[in-house]
């Protein structure tokens, strides 16, 4: 009696394990960047469902500033893009055009996580940043990202 009352206890604790895990295929995607540039602005926090289309990979103004997107990178919950804006070699402005958002989770850790690491590039001027804790995965598709996209630009 003891010991099916101990086995029964363990496959319990087993399947509360089990649905406890994140799925991780068909990770949704904010559709709403976040951003930061030279003018101080930062974006919301995504909340939609779904994936967001990928801009085109390179986009120029008559100024001489040009606008490059990354490669999508896919981490353990879903995938990160980075759009580059250069004034030159200067980074003027990253936004980030795709990240994980399907739980309340992704989307409390990406409204913290993304603007800081958008702070850190912008300073470095390259995607040699460090990673912001508790955001390791978000972190390293982030710089993933954004080093395709400087590599496209020629930086």
């Amino acid at each position: 009696m003891r010991r099916a009352v101990v086995v029964g206890s363990a496959t319990a604790a087993g399947v509360i394990l089990l649905l406890s895990l994140k799925p991780h295929q068909g990770a949704a995607t904010a559709a709403a960047p976040i951003s930061s540039g030279s003018s101080g602005s930062s974006g919301g926090s995504g909340g939609t469902s779904g994936t967001s289309s990928a801009p085109p990979a390179q986009a120029s103004d008559t100024s001489g500033t040009r606008a490059i997107t990354g490669d999508s990178v896919d981490t353990r919950y879903g995938p990160v893009q980075v759009k580059v804006t250069l004034a030159g070699k200067k980074i003027t402005r990253i936004d980030v055009v795709r990240y994980p958002s399907e739980s309340g989770r992704d989307r409390s850790i990406n409204s913290y996580a993304l603007p800081v690491l958008n702070q850190e590039a912008l300073s470095a001027q390259s995607a040699a940043i460090d990673v912001v804790s508790g955001a390791t995965y978000t972190s390293d598709g982030y710089t993933r990202s954004l080093q395709s996209a400087l590599d496209k630009a020629g930086s």
